[in-house]
């Protein structure tokens, strides 16, 4: 009885205050969509690292003819020079780090570029600008200072380059955007903690002459604290429910319907899986948010 009875309570409040509570929704949903948008961000900034962290390579390229680095003040780097590196990379010392090696000719490296861009680019480039080049996998791609220290200087070696160089800038700039939705979000969550506690005060202001008969006949604070309590939560959870539904619908059209078709360099992307994960989250935020948020402005007002 005492259920049914807070449950109607809360609402007739709902009822009352319906262009509020609307507001309370939308605040949510918009807030949490961030913040489920946030961490898909992430999650994807994890798979693409991942994917290429394994697949990233040490390259050790070899001096050419016109070469001007101190180590190539010989022209091109001769056979005995390239024996040298390539007995080097399989020596002990470097066994447990190096994990495969492929040697690149000047010609593979130039046949490739014209597989690449076309029969063009014969009249731009020769295989004696590209060298020849040693592709190095290794076992921990954490260790790829321990390659570009061995070969760094070395007689023949023109440079030694990490293609996680290249990749680290893309990351960086996608967990820039992902800290600026998540200060979006927070920001967001601030509002919508202050909308939700500015509906319920009001709320208890509209129905003060209840509450004051309520005190009369003995009821707890808890009794009373309740419906309010549950206007606030129920709000958030429409608005956490929307936020997942936007979160379902951008994975499912944005990601798998229009990305995962246009994007071909990356080949691992957030799923609906990863969704059903954020998902739960979001609600769990919304509701907490909204039970802290209503407990908080409820007792601050009959305290008054």
């Amino acid at each position: 009885m005492r259920v049914r009875l807070i449950l109607a309570e809360a609402l007739s409040g709902l009822r009352r205050n319906a262009s509020m509570v609307i507001s309370v929704v939308l605040v949510t949903f918009v807030s949490l969509t961030f913040v489920g948008a946030a961490m898909l961000m992430q999650m994807q900034i994890g798979k693409m690292r991942d994917y290429w962290v394994d697949r990233a390579q040490v390259s050790i390229v070899m001096c050419r003819d016109d070469s001007t680095v101190a180590t190539c003040v010989d022209g091109a780097a001769t056979d005995e020079e390239l024996a040298a590196v390539a007995d080097r990379l399989a020596s002990p010392a470097l066994q447990g780090i190096v994990r495969d090696v492929r040697f690149e000719s000047a010609d593979e490296a130039y046949q490739n570029l014209l597989d690449l861009y076309g029969d063009e680019y014969k009249d731009y480039v020769t295989p004696a600008q590209l060298g020849n080049t040693y592709w190095v996998g290794l076992v921990d791609p954490e260790k790829s200072d321990v390659i570009t220290e061995a070969f760094s200087g070395a007689k023949g070696v023109e440079a030694v380059k990490n293609q996680m160089q290249y990749l680290e800038p893309l990351f960086s700039a996608l967990t820039v955007a992902t800290y600026i939705a998540v200060g979006i979000a927070g920001l967001m969550l601030i509002a919508a903690a202050l909308l939700i506690s500015t509906t319920i005060r009001l709320s208890a202001y509209a129905r003060r002459r209840e509450v004051g008969i309520m005190r009369l006949v003995g009821a707890s604070n808890r009794f009373i604290q309740t419906p309010f309590i549950l206007e606030g939560v129920i709000a958030a959870f429409i608005g956490s429910v929307l936020a997942g539904g936007a979160i379902v619908a951008g994975v499912y059209f944005g990601v798998e319907g229009y990305l995962k078709g246009r994007v071909s360099f990356i080949t691992d992307w957030v799923n609906m899986q990863d969704a059903a994960i954020v998902i739960p989250v979001i609600i769990v935020i919304g509701l907490v948010l909204a039970a802290l948020s209503a407990g908080f402005a409820i007792r601050r007002w009959l305290r008054a």
